[in-house]
């Protein structure tokens, strides 16, 4: 028993003798990135993945409809727009959501957020309708009661006693997304569907910051990337390329008021970023040798919330406008109006009717009406 123990012992260390050296020859060849650079990452762009839903598809089968309550319900999903804090959600129909624009911000700033872009959402139910399904997130704008506080049991003396505590249901902060189709639910994948809710949910994202970084323009992009903040930059994207502030201070320039988010100290480059009304409007980078650098022009334009309402509703006011409209001034005048141009030669002018200077006919009394008469 002994000698068998002694061969087997023998065979060991001479096979990892013999590998041993291969092992190292070949983890020799790879070289890791040193831990002060970082390691790239290509983050997937949001593009359908599944060949689209077919326009003469039949019906959803109930076979298919268990398959997609089961995918989706309880799944970890990360929002690509913001989810408004009342009793109406999203409505997403033919890749467009609504409210969008000044409706929303309207509602965002009524309610409040429920979800903003880039938070970690919970699809906590999932219902398919006759034309639409339905997804709550982080249970929904309205608390239902359990199952077990719907049962009430009678007593002795008659009364209904209910089973659980009726207590009041906590106050909801979830919301909803329905997704709309034409006449009914089609026959689809789970990943068709998927590719639906793009607008809305991203369900590739492995983390809240990957999934935030798909719903802003390039060029911030690689600003968060790279730590770096640029003019015209609101105070989340701030916040996702330096952190929350170590200090902030609260001045004021004349009538304007502004927060100072101040990053990093001495011995170290210390950055002073000016907000005022979520938007950076002034960085300023004192450098360890006592360098000062200031930043004020904006470097990035961003949509902000009703952008497009407004401009659509300039652009229709200004087609509306007659080109040569009639005006009452005279050639050259200017009209002294903000918005409208001044009169040109070619503009109708009316003229004013002089004023009628006759003397009115005298009163030719009794007598002579008399005598005119006979």
């Amino acid at each position: 028993m002994g000698r068998r123990l002694g061969e087997s012992f023998l065979v060991v260390f001479l096979v990892s003798s013999a590998l041993l050296p291969r092992l190292y020859a070949q983890s020799d060849k790879v070289q890791l990135p040193p831990a002060s650079q970082p390691i790239p990452v290509n983050l997937p762009e949001m593009k359908p993945v599944a060949p689209p839903i077919p326009g003469n598809a039949p019906r959803i089968t109930k076979q298919t409809r268990y398959e997609i309550i089961r995918d989706f319900e309880a799944q970890l999903v990360y929002a690509r727009t913001a989810f408004p804090m009342s009793a109406k959600g999203l409505t997403l129909k033919d890749g467009q959501t609504t409210p969008n624009g000044q409706e929303l911000q309207q509602q965002l700033v009524l309610w409040g957020p429920a979800i903003r872009p880039g938070d970690p959402a919970l699809i906590s139910w999932v219902q398919i309708r006759d034309n639409h399904i339905h997804f709550e997130i982080n249970g929904g704008p309205v608390r239902r009661k359990k199952w077990y506080q719907h049962i009430e049991i009678s007593g002795t003396s008659g009364a209904q006693v209910p089973l659980a505590p009726n207590q009041a249901p906590p106050n909801p902060h979830g919301s909803y997304v329905d997704i709309y189709f034409k006449k009914y639910v089609p026959e689809m994948t789970a990943q068709q569907l998927r590719d639906l809710l793009i607008p809305v949910l991203d369900f590739n994202a492995r983390n809240k910051e990957q999934a935030y970084l798909d719903t802003v323009p390039p060029k911030v992009k690689e600003a968060i990337q790279a730590h770096h903040v640029l003019i015209g930059m609101s105070t989340e994207m701030v916040i996702h390329a330096m952190g929350k502030p170590p200090k902030k201070v609260r001045e004021k320039d004349g009538e304007i008021e502004y927060e100072e988010w101040i990053y990093g100290a001495p011995p170290q480059d210390v950055d002073f970023v000016r907000i005022v009304s979520d938007e950076v409007v002034r960085v300023e980078t004192m450098k360890v040798g006592g360098q000062k650098i200031v930043r004020t022009e904006k470097e990035i334009i961003l949509k902000r919330p009703g952008d497009e309402d407004t401009e659509a509703k300039k652009r229709d006011t200004e087609e509306d406008r007659p080109a040569n409209a009639p005006s009452l001034r005279r050639a050259g005048e200017d009209s002294g109006v903000e918005g409208l141009p001044p009169s040109n030669g070619t503009t109708p002018v009316s003229p004013l009717p002089p004023p009628d200077t006759t003397p009115p006919p005298a009163n030719p009394g009794p007598g002579r009406d008399v005598a005119a008469r006979h």
